[in-house]
């Protein structure tokens, strides 16, 4: 059974850090990419990072560029986003999902297997 575990979420105040993992068990953790979605309530749920099973492609949208970090530890099976300079508009829930390839597509209804996520809340 696969299971996918987001932690990391919490309260920080607009300017500060958090770091979100992403803990995965049940597959061959390296064989697949994995991404990081996050949803405001009552709007759709939107792509955020996405690194590639060797971590040698790494994606993030245009809003946290320069700001968040993505990477991988295939011994730990664990992924780290790692939020930074954080802002009041990336208050959100955040997901881990697992592509069903080594490559991102990001394509929501295409995920494998989602999380339940975390949430961050970033206060101004």
């Amino acid at each position: 059974q696969v299971q996918v575990v987001e932690s990391g979420g919490g309260l920080v105040e607009a300017g500060g850090s958090l770091n979100l993992s992403c803990t995965v068990s049940g597959l061959s953790f390296g064989d697949y990419a994995i991404g990081w979605f996050r949803q405001v309530s009552g709007k759709e749920r939107s792509a955020v990072s996405c690194i590639n099973w060797n971590a040698k492609m790494i994606y993030h949208t245009n809003s946290v560029k320069g700001r968040f970090n993505i990477s991988r530890d295939n011994a730990k099976k664990t992924i780290l986003l790692q939020m930074n300079s954080l802002k009041s508009e990336d208050t959100a829930k955040y997901y881990c999902a697992i592509e069903k390839s080594t490559y991102c597509r990001l394509e929501i209804d295409q995920m494998a297997f989602w999380g339940q996520g975390t949430q961050v809340t970033v206060s101004s």
